[in-house]
């Protein structure tokens, strides 16, 4: 009862009415007057003190000025950051695709068996999420079958639709000098020798990507082009290679200085072949190296 009686009595006082008046010093004339409760000024500061907090919450979040506080970083700095990382990862896969191309298509002009090629058909070069299907269809099997059946009847060759090929092309003549040994396949000569001086500049014969740019230990510095319509030209004994794996070159542009590298090598000159659906042309037929 007690206890009742005294919380009554503190809600009376918190109820009691004052008045705030302001007057005129000198001549005591009021000029405001305001009617409260000490309720009511704990509920009018409780308001502003809300409003205040709610105000700073509000400029903090919708303002520039939370960059300014510890930790909390800017957003459109995180959204380009998250961009970059996405971007430097698709970056970084599509490089170690296309060294495994590099890799496996070396391979095969060496003449070895290519490495990691179910790796980068599985991937897909070109970032294809569909893979194909290994299965043969029906309609498959049959178009096969009939196309194998007309080539067993077939009087073409496969050189001579190379040779046809490259004759309608117009080669820029890598070297000019003295052809000291022509193209001989019976003794697995492949390309022609020929010798110029020291330091002349070899030129590309057609317009197209380097594929090979390495040392090798029988041939030296060696140079691979891939052309248009599957030809390939080999430039082998430089003593420097001025393009590297990767490099798209025009015709007539220099690719390399002619040099006298490798163990095969007697003296200063270039041994050029040229090949097309994996069949070694005669440079000479198709080339004026004089």
């Amino acid at each position: 009862m007690e206890e009742e009686k005294q919380k009554r009595k503190i809600l009376k006082k918190l109820k009691n009415k004052y008045r705030l008046v302001i007057l005129n010093d000198a001549s005591f004339e009021e000029k405001f007057s305001y009617r409260l409760s000490p309720l009511n000024i704990v509920t009018l500061f409780l308001s502003f003190a809300l409003v205040l907090i709610l105000s700073v919450v509000m400029v903090i979040i919708f303002t520039p000025l939370r960059e300014y506080i510890p930790g909390y970083t800017d957003v459109s700095l995180r959204k380009d950051l998250t961009t970059m990382v996405l971007k430097s990862d698709s970056l970084e896969r599509e490089l170690e695709l296309n060294n495994k191309y590099l890799n496996n298509l070396t391979a095969i002009l060496r003449g070895e068996d290519p490495n990691q090629i179910d790796s980068v058909q599985e991937e897909g070069v070109l970032n294809s999420s569909i893979k194909a299907s290994n299965e043969k269809s029906k309609d498959d099997s049959l178009l096969r079958d009939y196309v194998e059946r007309e080539d067993s009847y077939s009087l073409s060759k496969t050189s001579d639709n190379s040779a046809q090929v490259a004759d309608k092309l117009y080669f820029f003549t890598p070297l000019k000098g003295t052809v000291t040994e022509e193209f001989n396949p019976k003794e697995e000569h492949f390309g022609i020798d020929v010798v110029a001086p020291q330091n002349e500049a070899i030129k590309a014969t057609l317009g197209g990507t380097v594929i090979f740019a390495e040392w090798t230990v029988e041939t030296g510095y060696v140079i691979h082009l891939q052309h248009a319509n599957n030809l390939t030209s080999i430039y082998k004994h430089n003593s420097v290679l001025l393009k590297k794996t990767g490099d798209i070159i025009k015709a007539g542009e220099a690719i390399a200085i002619v040099g006298n590298s490798g163990e095969l090598s007697s003296g200063p000159h270039l041994h050029f072949e040229l090949w097309q659906n994996g069949i070694a042309l005669n440079p000479a037929d198709y080339i004026n190296f004089n």
